[in-house]
Protein backbone atom coordinates (compact mmCIF):
# COMPACT_ATOMS: atom_id res chain seq x y z
CA UNK A 1 0.00 0.00 0.00
CA UNK A 2 2.82 2.43 0.84
CA UNK A 3 4.48 1.86 -2.56
CA UNK A 4 1.17 2.45 -4.29
CA UNK A 5 0.70 5.72 -2.38
CA UNK A 6 4.18 6.96 -3.33
CA UNK A 7 3.58 6.08 -6.96
CA UNK A 8 0.23 7.92 -6.96
CA UNK A 9 1.82 11.04 -5.45
CA UNK A 10 4.52 11.01 -8.12
CA UNK A 11 1.91 10.62 -10.87
CA UNK A 12 -0.09 13.54 -9.51
CA UNK A 13 3.04 15.67 -9.35
CA UNK A 14 3.66 14.96 -13.04
CA UNK A 15 0.08 15.86 -13.88
CA UNK A 16 0.36 19.19 -12.04
CA UNK A 17 3.52 20.09 -13.96
CA UNK A 18 2.20 18.94 -17.33
CA UNK A 19 0.42 22.17 -18.21
CA UNK A 20 3.44 24.46 -18.48
CA UNK A 21 5.95 24.19 -21.36
CA UNK A 22 9.31 22.95 -20.18
CA UNK A 23 11.42 21.36 -22.96
CA UNK A 24 13.04 23.38 -25.74
CA UNK A 25 16.17 23.35 -27.89
CA UNK A 26 18.99 24.55 -25.63
CA UNK A 27 21.75 24.58 -28.23
CA UNK A 28 23.05 22.90 -31.35
CA UNK A 29 26.26 20.91 -31.77
CA UNK A 30 27.48 21.37 -35.33
CA UNK A 31 29.27 18.34 -36.78
CA UNK A 32 28.97 18.77 -40.54
CA UNK A 33 30.36 16.39 -43.14
CA UNK A 34 28.59 14.11 -45.62
CA UNK A 35 26.43 11.08 -44.95
CA UNK A 36 23.11 10.25 -43.39
CA UNK A 37 22.63 9.02 -39.83
CA UNK A 38 20.64 6.72 -37.59
CA UNK A 39 20.95 6.14 -33.84
CA UNK A 40 22.82 7.98 -31.11
CA UNK A 41 24.04 6.48 -27.82
CA UNK A 42 25.07 8.25 -24.64
CA UNK A 43 27.58 7.00 -22.08
CA UNK A 44 26.33 9.25 -19.28
CA UNK A 45 29.03 8.30 -16.78
CA UNK A 46 31.96 8.75 -19.18
CA UNK A 47 30.38 11.86 -20.76
CA UNK A 48 30.61 10.64 -24.33
CA UNK A 49 27.93 10.87 -27.00
CA UNK A 50 28.26 8.45 -29.92
CA UNK A 51 26.65 9.70 -33.13
CA UNK A 52 26.24 7.46 -36.19
CA UNK A 53 27.09 9.24 -39.44
CA UNK A 54 27.30 7.25 -42.66
CA UNK A 55 30.60 5.38 -42.65
CA UNK A 56 31.83 6.39 -39.21
CA UNK A 57 30.77 7.25 -35.66
CA UNK A 58 31.47 10.73 -34.34
CA UNK A 59 32.28 10.89 -30.62
CA UNK A 60 31.25 14.10 -28.86
CA UNK A 61 31.68 15.49 -25.36
CA UNK A 62 28.02 16.37 -24.64
CA UNK A 63 28.95 19.00 -22.05
CA UNK A 64 31.31 21.04 -24.23
CA UNK A 65 29.88 20.13 -27.64
CA UNK A 66 33.38 19.31 -28.88
CA UNK A 67 34.17 16.36 -31.14
CA UNK A 68 36.65 14.23 -29.17
CA UNK A 69 37.10 11.22 -31.41
CA UNK A 70 35.98 9.13 -34.35
CA UNK A 71 35.37 5.46 -35.07
CA UNK A 72 36.05 4.88 -38.81
CA UNK A 73 35.23 2.03 -41.21
CA UNK A 74 31.69 1.39 -39.97
CA UNK A 75 29.95 1.41 -43.35
CA UNK A 76 26.22 2.04 -43.06
CA UNK A 77 26.41 2.32 -39.28
CA UNK A 78 23.05 2.23 -37.52
CA UNK A 79 23.56 1.77 -33.78
CA UNK A 80 26.09 1.86 -30.98
CA UNK A 81 26.06 -0.30 -27.84
CA UNK A 82 28.15 0.41 -24.76
CA UNK A 83 29.50 -2.24 -22.37
CA UNK A 84 31.08 -0.01 -19.72
CA UNK A 85 31.87 -2.93 -17.44
CA UNK A 86 34.00 -4.52 -20.17
CA UNK A 87 35.50 -1.32 -21.57
CA UNK A 88 34.09 -2.12 -24.99
CA UNK A 89 31.72 -0.57 -27.49
CA UNK A 90 29.97 -2.09 -30.51
CA UNK A 91 28.60 -0.66 -33.76
CA UNK A 92 26.17 -2.29 -36.19
CA UNK A 93 27.38 -1.70 -39.76
CA UNK A 94 24.38 -2.19 -42.02
CA UNK A 95 26.07 -2.10 -45.41
CA UNK A 96 29.05 -4.18 -44.32
CA UNK A 97 26.96 -6.81 -42.47
CA UNK A 98 29.35 -6.61 -39.54
CA UNK A 99 29.72 -5.43 -35.96
CA UNK A 100 32.78 -3.39 -35.03
CA UNK A 101 34.13 -3.89 -31.51
CA UNK A 102 36.11 -0.90 -30.19
CA UNK A 103 37.96 0.12 -27.04
CA UNK A 104 36.01 2.70 -25.03
CA UNK A 105 39.15 4.54 -23.90
CA UNK A 106 41.16 4.68 -27.11
CA UNK A 107 38.29 4.21 -29.61
CA UNK A 108 40.59 1.84 -31.49
CA UNK A 109 39.02 -1.12 -33.26
CA UNK A 110 39.49 -4.43 -31.44
CA UNK A 111 37.74 -6.77 -33.88
CA UNK A 112 35.16 -6.99 -36.65
CA UNK A 113 32.47 -9.68 -36.44
CA UNK A 114 30.23 -10.94 -39.26
CA UNK A 115 26.45 -10.85 -38.68
CA UNK A 116 23.27 -11.42 -40.65
CA UNK A 117 22.15 -9.07 -43.40
CA UNK A 118 21.84 -5.36 -42.55
CA UNK A 119 22.40 -5.29 -38.79
CA UNK A 120 20.39 -2.33 -37.50
CA UNK A 121 19.65 -1.96 -33.79
CA UNK A 122 22.36 -3.26 -31.45
CA UNK A 123 22.10 -3.70 -27.68
CA UNK A 124 24.36 -4.88 -24.87
CA UNK A 125 22.61 -7.14 -22.34
CA UNK A 126 24.29 -6.72 -18.93
CA UNK A 127 22.55 -9.80 -17.51
CA UNK A 128 24.42 -12.15 -19.87
CA UNK A 129 27.27 -9.87 -21.05
CA UNK A 130 26.17 -10.54 -24.61
CA UNK A 131 25.58 -8.23 -27.56
CA UNK A 132 22.49 -8.65 -29.72
CA UNK A 133 22.63 -7.29 -33.29
CA UNK A 134 19.21 -7.23 -34.97
CA UNK A 135 19.47 -7.97 -38.69
CA UNK A 136 16.85 -6.04 -40.66
CA UNK A 137 16.97 -8.01 -43.89
CA UNK A 138 17.59 -11.52 -42.58
CA UNK A 139 14.90 -11.24 -39.88
CA UNK A 140 17.20 -12.45 -37.15
CA UNK A 141 19.42 -11.47 -34.23
CA UNK A 142 23.13 -12.31 -34.05
CA UNK A 143 24.25 -13.06 -30.48
CA UNK A 144 27.87 -12.16 -29.67
CA UNK A 145 29.87 -12.83 -26.50
CA UNK A 146 30.92 -9.29 -25.63
CA UNK A 147 34.22 -10.16 -23.94
CA UNK A 148 35.58 -12.30 -26.79
CA UNK A 149 33.66 -11.27 -29.91
CA UNK A 150 32.60 -14.87 -30.50
CA UNK A 151 29.29 -15.40 -32.31
CA UNK A 152 27.24 -17.67 -30.06
CA UNK A 153 24.03 -18.11 -32.06
CA UNK A 154 21.53 -16.60 -34.47
CA UNK A 155 17.92 -16.19 -33.36
CA UNK A 156 15.17 -16.29 -36.05
CA UNK A 157 12.59 -13.60 -35.26
CA UNK A 158 9.83 -14.16 -37.80
CA UNK A 159 9.78 -10.58 -39.06
CA UNK A 160 11.81 -7.44 -39.69
CA UNK A 161 13.39 -6.27 -36.42
CA UNK A 162 13.56 -2.61 -35.50
CA UNK A 163 14.61 -1.21 -32.12
CA UNK A 164 15.13 -3.37 -29.02
CA UNK A 165 15.67 -2.93 -25.29
CA UNK A 166 17.07 -5.25 -22.58
CA UNK A 167 15.43 -5.24 -19.15
CA UNK A 168 18.68 -6.08 -17.34
CA UNK A 169 17.17 -9.28 -15.95
CA UNK A 170 17.52 -11.68 -18.87
CA UNK A 171 14.84 -10.47 -21.27
CA UNK A 172 15.16 -8.42 -24.47
CA UNK A 173 12.19 -6.89 -26.26
CA UNK A 174 12.23 -6.17 -29.99
CA UNK A 175 9.77 -4.60 -32.44
CA UNK A 176 8.89 -6.42 -35.66
CA UNK A 177 8.18 -3.51 -37.97
CA UNK A 178 6.54 -5.40 -40.84
CA UNK A 179 4.30 -7.50 -38.57
CA UNK A 180 3.42 -4.82 -35.98
CA UNK A 181 4.44 -7.27 -33.29
CA UNK A 182 6.66 -7.40 -30.21
CA UNK A 183 8.95 -10.31 -29.41
CA UNK A 184 10.24 -11.21 -25.97
CA UNK A 185 13.64 -12.92 -26.08
CA UNK A 186 15.27 -14.97 -23.34
CA UNK A 187 18.83 -13.63 -23.51
CA UNK A 188 20.28 -16.63 -21.62
CA UNK A 189 18.65 -19.34 -23.73
CA UNK A 190 18.80 -17.12 -26.86
CA UNK A 191 15.30 -17.91 -28.03
CA UNK A 192 12.00 -16.14 -28.54
CA UNK A 193 9.62 -16.73 -25.65
CA UNK A 194 6.59 -14.76 -26.83
CA UNK A 195 5.37 -12.86 -29.87
CA UNK A 196 2.67 -10.33 -29.02
CA UNK A 197 0.48 -8.15 -31.29
CA UNK A 198 0.89 -4.39 -30.91
CA UNK A 199 -2.48 -3.38 -32.40
CA UNK A 200 -3.59 -0.64 -32.84
CA UNK A 201 0.09 0.34 -33.27
CA UNK A 202 1.26 0.10 -36.90
CA UNK A 203 4.88 -0.24 -38.11
CA UNK A 204 6.62 0.06 -34.72
CA UNK A 205 10.09 1.60 -34.76
CA UNK A 206 11.70 3.25 -31.72
CA UNK A 207 11.52 1.74 -28.24
CA UNK A 208 12.36 2.88 -24.70
CA UNK A 209 12.01 0.98 -21.44
CA UNK A 210 11.06 1.75 -17.86
CA UNK A 211 12.53 -1.28 -16.10
CA UNK A 212 11.25 -0.28 -12.65
CA UNK A 213 7.60 -0.32 -13.74
CA UNK A 214 7.83 -2.93 -16.53
CA UNK A 215 6.80 -0.58 -19.31
CA UNK A 216 7.87 -0.19 -22.93
CA UNK A 217 7.30 2.99 -24.92
CA UNK A 218 7.08 2.17 -28.63
CA UNK A 219 6.85 4.66 -31.49
CA UNK A 220 4.29 3.79 -34.16
CA UNK A 221 4.02 5.00 -37.73
CA UNK A 222 0.31 5.84 -37.25
CA UNK A 223 1.17 8.66 -34.86
CA UNK A 224 0.80 6.99 -31.49
CA UNK A 225 3.05 5.72 -28.72
CA UNK A 226 2.19 2.19 -27.64
CA UNK A 227 2.74 1.78 -23.89
CA UNK A 228 3.21 -1.94 -23.25
CA UNK A 229 3.20 -3.97 -20.04
CA UNK A 230 6.24 -6.26 -20.32
CA UNK A 231 4.77 -8.81 -17.91
CA UNK A 232 1.80 -9.51 -20.18
CA UNK A 233 2.69 -8.04 -23.57
CA UNK A 234 -0.52 -5.99 -23.54
CA UNK A 235 -0.81 -2.48 -24.96
CA UNK A 236 -2.16 -0.42 -22.04
CA UNK A 237 -2.20 3.07 -23.60
CA UNK A 238 -1.72 4.79 -26.96
CA UNK A 239 -1.11 8.53 -26.44
CA UNK A 240 -0.82 10.57 -29.66
CA UNK A 241 2.55 11.67 -31.05
CA UNK A 242 3.77 13.41 -34.20
CA UNK A 243 4.55 11.99 -37.63
CA UNK A 244 7.75 10.24 -38.65
CA UNK A 245 8.83 8.73 -35.33
CA UNK A 246 11.98 6.61 -35.38
CA UNK A 247 13.29 7.06 -31.84
CA UNK A 248 11.92 6.89 -28.32
CA UNK A 249 13.43 7.64 -24.94
CA UNK A 250 12.62 7.37 -21.25
CA UNK A 251 14.16 9.31 -18.38
CA UNK A 252 13.84 7.43 -15.06
CA UNK A 253 14.81 10.60 -13.23
CA UNK A 254 11.77 12.55 -14.43
CA UNK A 255 9.37 9.77 -15.40
CA UNK A 256 8.86 11.26 -18.87
CA UNK A 257 8.84 9.28 -22.12
CA UNK A 258 9.70 10.90 -25.46
CA UNK A 259 9.25 10.37 -29.18
CA UNK A 260 11.26 12.14 -31.89
CA UNK A 261 8.97 12.89 -34.83
CA UNK A 262 11.18 13.57 -37.83
CA UNK A 263 8.50 14.31 -40.40
CA UNK A 264 6.89 16.95 -38.21
CA UNK A 265 10.10 18.28 -36.68
CA UNK A 266 8.76 17.82 -33.17
CA UNK A 267 9.37 15.87 -29.97
CA UNK A 268 6.41 14.57 -27.96
CA UNK A 269 6.64 14.36 -24.17
CA UNK A 270 4.44 11.69 -22.54
CA UNK A 271 3.71 11.40 -18.82
CA UNK A 272 1.76 9.05 -16.60
CA UNK A 273 -0.71 11.63 -15.29
CA UNK A 274 -2.58 9.15 -13.10
CA UNK A 275 -1.96 5.47 -12.35
CA UNK A 276 -2.23 3.66 -15.69
CA UNK A 277 -3.12 6.83 -17.64
CA UNK A 278 -0.53 8.07 -20.12
CA UNK A 279 -0.94 11.38 -21.91
CA UNK A 280 1.00 13.58 -24.31
CA UNK A 281 1.74 16.63 -22.15
CA UNK A 282 3.97 18.67 -24.44
CA UNK A 283 4.96 19.02 -28.11
CA UNK A 284 8.41 20.52 -28.57
CA UNK A 285 9.55 22.11 -31.83
CA UNK A 286 12.85 20.53 -32.92
CA UNK A 287 13.79 20.31 -36.61
CA UNK A 288 12.64 18.35 -39.61
CA UNK A 289 14.42 14.97 -39.89
CA UNK A 290 15.28 14.88 -36.15
CA UNK A 291 13.94 11.33 -35.85
CA UNK A 292 16.29 9.50 -33.45
CA UNK A 293 17.33 10.34 -29.91
CA UNK A 294 19.39 9.53 -26.84
CA UNK A 295 18.48 10.52 -23.28
CA UNK A 296 21.20 11.68 -20.88
CA UNK A 297 20.24 10.34 -17.44
CA UNK A 298 22.77 12.63 -15.74
CA UNK A 299 21.71 16.02 -17.15
CA UNK A 300 18.21 14.93 -18.31
CA UNK A 301 18.90 16.44 -21.72
CA UNK A 302 17.88 14.74 -24.95
CA UNK A 303 20.10 14.59 -28.06
CA UNK A 304 18.65 14.40 -31.59
CA UNK A 305 20.58 14.12 -34.87
CA UNK A 306 19.41 16.05 -37.92
CA UNK A 307 20.48 18.12 -40.91
CA UNK A 308 18.94 20.48 -43.40
CA UNK A 309 17.36 18.58 -46.28
CA UNK A 310 17.08 19.47 -49.93
CA UNK A 311 14.75 17.95 -52.55
CA UNK A 312 14.73 14.22 -53.20
CA UNK A 313 16.10 13.00 -56.54
CA UNK A 314 13.73 11.54 -59.11
CA UNK A 315 12.58 7.96 -58.38
CA UNK A 316 14.13 5.13 -60.37
CA UNK A 317 13.36 1.44 -60.76
CA UNK A 318 16.18 0.60 -58.37
CA UNK A 319 15.27 3.35 -55.91
CA UNK A 320 11.53 4.10 -56.09
CA UNK A 321 11.56 6.11 -52.82
CA UNK A 322 14.82 8.07 -52.78
CA UNK A 323 15.90 9.98 -49.69
CA UNK A 324 16.01 13.78 -49.82
CA UNK A 325 19.41 15.27 -50.50
CA UNK A 326 21.49 16.62 -47.65
CA UNK A 327 22.43 20.27 -47.60
CA UNK A 328 26.24 20.15 -47.29
CA UNK A 329 27.86 20.74 -43.90
CA UNK A 330 24.58 20.99 -41.96
CA UNK A 331 24.71 17.78 -39.90
CA UNK A 332 23.90 18.76 -36.33
CA UNK A 333 22.97 17.34 -32.93
CA UNK A 334 20.17 19.22 -31.17
CA UNK A 335 20.37 19.43 -27.37
CA UNK A 336 16.88 19.58 -25.88
CA UNK A 337 16.29 20.20 -22.19
CA UNK A 338 14.50 22.33 -19.60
Amino acid sequence: MRQRFIFTVLSCALALSAGSPTYHVLRKIHIGGPGFWDYLAIDAAARRLYVSHGKHVVVVNPDTGKVVGDIPDTDGVHGIAIASDLGRGFTSNGRANTVTIFDLKTLNTIATVSTGTNPDCIQYDPATKRVFAFNGRSNSATVIEAATGKVLSTIPLGGKPEFAQPDGAGRIYNNLEDKSQLVEIDSRQTKVLHTWPLAPCESPSGMAIDTAHHRLFIGCENKMMAVVDTTSGKVVATPPIGAGVDGNGFDPGTGYAFSSNGRDGTMTVVAETAPGKFEAVETVTTQRAARTMAVDTKTHNIYLSTAELGPAPAPTADNPRPHPTLVPDTFTVLVVGR
